[in-house]
């Protein structure tokens, strides 16, 4: 073990905190598999549409909430705060295996995923924190990654393996022994407090992380990034179980099998990336995930108009969209603490939050009323569509060549004297200085000259 990854996991707090969240992803993992199969249950052959419209309320809710848990998040306790929502989040999927009306599943997956906006952006703005070695928060961006494949490989091989002797409902009831013991994790933790930095009303506190991806060109292409990932993460999600069942005949554990070998590609790309991550820009990493995924989508809409389906196709396709998924969600939020300071951080992890499931808003109703409608062919030529336009956004949108410090100017009265320490008066109340720059207060616009003003 190298003495980077030994400093990553001596550190007590953050080990603990990943395994807080490796728990609740393995719960999570389960649900995914059983909220397919109870909505396969319910509306067989419309079980697509059913989960289209089911992940469609999620990403609304993501959309919605993040950004003001954000605006709001400086002012709790942090811990009392994640240990709260898992205790909701348990809470609600133990109702699951009880109903027996499609609206039900509607209400309790708003219920969940409330909980679930709310939580992930306060536990992501949380690892900086805790880590301020720049080499250290790249490995927990990659062992944060690798917790998420949890959610699509290990979790739904045990579901598969549970399903041979027991009813789905009962993989609910461990997603809340998941969300429990995740609670008992973080309470043993110490979870710093977020620092009060952005004041003011609540409408310009719910602005900062948005005019910071506006104003940044990285993170604008990042958008484009996400609308691949959900264009490509959406055949997966919702057309895994009616593709298996109704095409390739399969049982609920072949579901979970397929799922579990997207599950292994996106784990492979992320154990791998630490190291190409030391030598390899992140654009180049992310934008040859964004290629696999372009790919792996022209797989999907071949194997849709292959009869009776073709197995090992699918475990290929599945396989390359979870790799390329995981080259772009990996160095994310490396992208993301590049781009702000530290007060501003939760506020930049929301934001990207609720865009990022902004995409998933687009393509999940897509993906399952569009395949009711037409069929898995046209559906996925369609979403291929989406993701190459994504793409294209963040080839033209994140600059090739991208230096950290750039040159600048301010206008005196525009910012505080002790920042212009370094700089050099050029004409009558303009200075200019150069250094690392990211969008702040003082720092409204990106400089596109040395020349630029930026208040």
């Amino acid at each position: 073990m190298s003495a980077t990854q030994s400093s990553l996991f001596a550190n007590r707090d953050y080990v603990r905190l990943f395994a807080a969240q490796l728990t609740a992803l393995f719960g999570t993992g389960f649900t995914t598999v059983a909220l397919g199969l109870l909505a396969y249950e319910l509306a067989g052959a419309d079980a697509g549409a059913v989960l289209g419209t089911a992940l469609t309320l999620k990403m609304l809710v993501y959309v919605t909430v993040a950004p003001v848990v954000a605006a709001y998040a400086d002012r709790y306790s942090r811990g009392r705060f994640l240990v709260g929502l898992n205790v909701i989040r348990a809470s609600a999927v133990l109702v699951l295996p009880f109903i027996d009306q499609v609206w039900q599943i509607y209400v309790l997956i708003v219920i969940l995923q409330t909980a679930s906006a709310a939580y992930t952006p306060t536990y992501q703005a949380v690892i900086p924190d805790i880590l301020p070695d720049e080499r250290d928060y790249t490995r927990a961006l990659s062992a944060a990654q690798f917790a998420a494949t949890m959610e699509t490989l290990l979790s739904p091989m045990l579901a598969a393996a549970a399903l041979m002797v027991i009813s789905f409902n009962w993989l609910f009831v461990a997603t809340a022994i998941g969300f429990v013991v995740s609670s008992i994790l973080v309470l043993s933790t110490r979870v710093p407090n977020a620092r009060t930095v952005t004041q003011g009303s609540f409408t310009k506190r719910l602005a900062v992380g948005m005019r910071i991806f506006a104003a940044t060109p990285r993170l604008r292409g990042l958008l484009g990034l996400n609308l691949v990932i959900a264009a490509a993460g959406a055949v997966v999600m919702v057309n895994t179980v009616n593709y298996v069942r109704d095409v390739l005949g399969g049982t609920q554990t072949d579901v979970a099998m397929l799922l579990a070998a997207n599950g292994i590609g996106t784990a492979i790309v992320a154990l791998a990336l630490p190291r190409i991550l030391d030598r390899v820009d992140a654009r180049r990493v992310m934008l040859t995930g964004a290629t696999a995924l372009v790919t792996g989508l022209t797989g999907a809409i071949v194997l849709s108009t292959i009869a009776g389906g073709n197995w090992p196709a699918a475990v290929a396709v599945w396989s390359l969209i979870g790799g390329g998924t995981a080259a772009i969600l990996t160095p994310t939020g490396q992208l993301l603490r590049r781009s702000s300071h530290a007060p501003d951080r939760a506020a930049l992890f929301a934001a990207q939050f609720s865009l990022s499931h902004l995409a998933w808003l687009v393509t999940y109703p897509v993906d399952g009323w569009l395949t009711a409608a037409t069929g898995f062919t046209t559906t996925w030529t369609v979403l291929l569509a989406l993701a190459v336009a994504g793409a294209a956004v963040a080839v033209r949108t994140w600059p090739r060549n991208e230096p950290t410090a750039l040159t600048h100017r301010h206008l005196a009265g525009t910012i505080d004297p002790a920042e212009l320490r370094d700089a050099i008066r050029v004409a009558d109340g303009v200075y200019e200085h150069t250094h690392e720059f990211v969008i702040d207060e003082a720092h409204r616009h990106w400089p596109r000259t040395p020349t630029a003003v930026v208040a």
